[in-house]
């Protein structure tokens, strides 16, 4: 009885834990959806057409972000294990280096973006009417890409230090910043000319610098990120780190793109479809990747308690940590389910009012409620194995999940069969649902090893050097 009363005090333990590292990061990933939530709806207002210009153009924008976000995923686990082994005073150098690594990525995406997106789009076919609007687009919020990597890599430095408010703070700021912008620019207020989608696009370029400026003062000069070691490492960049960063980043980079690719690349699809149904589409989508925040910011709490547990030497708490959190993000997105499958009219209604795309969007809102729970545990396991620094055959899983079994599915089912945007749909089912069960069984192993799952775990990517050697 004494045994089993403390087992659920422990496990109660871990959900307030858990919880409490939970909601603000899953209110900063509100945030950050919140700002595409902006667009669409704006656009909206201006029509299908623009509503579809900025949805094929979000889709473009979506993969150099991913990428980016990915990469610098690798500075969550490694500060949460280095901070669970009482080695804060390496964070500060590490720090460091993912900025310089966060300044190239951020200047040479944006140049992959701003000339090759719009050749993107011509390759997919989406509609010619539509990609002059689409180009404008891309090419505005193309100047925000290096000012997205210096914000996503001041996140991952405090969320690994569990200081998850700073970026839900710094996300609110970000939407204050770009909800009057877009306004502005897209409607052509206050005595600027009406820019339509590429309106919306700069808004969104100016938030992100915004944002990533007043994130990096604040973490250099709160009192509550001192002792970090900040007068240790090079000031320069090094080889050594950077290649360790990638090293972590570059798996979880992959998988993420695999992921998004899969949506974005439906996305392009559907766009042969007509504007109505990339409407729809688009429409659907936004109700999905809002509720897909809450499980987001959960598997980022788990990443981090994770990864804490490890730099503790604590194996049962790895796997403590990690069931509960996969158990939190299913149950959130199985209300979530309900909701889309109960009313997805109304849901649907508070974007549009067009009764064409209204249509098209319950039927696919109905599809996303399927997959809800799937991509709830799949999103979940993968940040569990995250906090493990277990990056590669997660990759391969997503690899074969999401272009071995879903892409090829949802095509052949909404071409060759005709189905059209419900055929793409389904193959997003089938996707996350393989995603799910091969990532959960892989954590489920992992974590049963024991003590030795903790041993040569914590792996720095960057080693302080004598006063001497730095530069």
């Amino acid at each position: 009885m004494v045994e089993s009363f403390s087992g659920r005090a422990v496990l109660a333990q871990d959900l307030r834990a858990t919880m409490r590292l939970a909601l603000p990061l899953v209110a900063a990933q509100l945030t950050a959806v919140g700002g595409n939530l902006i667009d669409v709806v704006m656009a909206g207002h201006l029509g299908a057409h623009t509503l579809a210009a900025v949805a094929v153009g979000a889709n473009i924008w979506s993969l150099p972000l991913m990428a980016i976000i990915g990469v610098m995923m690798a500075m969550p686990p490694s500060v949460a294990q280095l901070d669970g082994a009482r080695r804060r005073g390496e964070v500060g150098a590490l720090f460091r280096q993912a900025v310089w690594l966060a300044l190239v990525l951020g200047v040479v995406l944006q140049q992959a973006l701003y000339w090759g997106g719009p050749a993107l789009a011509a390759a997919m076919r989406v509609d010619p009417a539509l990609q002059d609007d689409v180009r404008a687009f891309v090419r505005a919020v193309s100047w925000g890409a290096p000012g997205l990597a210096l914000f996503v890599a001041c996140r991952g430095l405090s969320d690994g230090l569990s200081m998850p408010r700073v970026s839900l703070v710094v996300g609110l700021c970000g939407l204050v910043v770009q909800l009057p912008l877009v306004w502005t620019l897209m409607y052509g207020r206050l005595g600027v000319p009406a820019m339509g989608a590429a309106g919306a696009g700069a808004a969104n370029a100016v938030a992100l610098w915004a944002q990533a400026l007043a994130y990096l003062a604040y973490v250099r000069l709160a009192r509550r990120f001192a002792g970090l070691g900040w007068e240790s490492g090079r000031r320069r960049p090094d080889a050594a780190a950077l290649f360790g960063l990638l090293r972590l980043g570059g798996p979880i980079a992959v998988a993420v793109l695999l992921e998004v690719g899969m949506f974005s690349a439906t996305g392009l699809l559907v766009g042969r479809l007509g504007e109505v149904i990339v409407a729809a589409h688009q429409v659907a989508l936004n109700v999905a990747s809002i509720t897909f925040m809450v499980p987001l910011g959960i598997a980022m709490t788990i990443t981090v308690r994770v990864g804490n547990a490890v730099g503790r030497g604590d194996a049962v708490g790895v796997r403590r940590a990690g069931m509960v959190g996969i158990g939190m993000a299913g149950c959130a997105q199985a209300l979530s389910c309900i909701a889309m499958l109960t009313v997805p009219h109304a849901i649907i209604a508070l974007y549009t009012s067009d009764p064409r795309v209204l249509g098209v969007g319950v039927a696919l809102l109905g599809f996303a409620g399927v997959f809800q729970l799937s991509d709830g545990i799949q999103v979940a396991s993968a940040g569990a194995l995250r906090g493990l620094k277990d990056t590669r055959l997660p990759m391969a899983i997503t690899l074969f999940a999401y272009w071995g079994a879903g892409m090829p599915i949802g095509w052949f089912l909404a071409f060759p069969m005709g189905m059209g945007a419900q055929g793409m749909w389904m193959g997003l089912v089938v996707g996350l649902s393989c995603a799910a069960v091969l990532l959960f069984a892989r954590f489920h192993r992992l974590s049963r090893l024991g003590a030795g799952l903790c041993r040569d775990a914590i792996d720095p990517v960057a080693q302080p050097v004598p006063a001497a050697d730095r530069r």
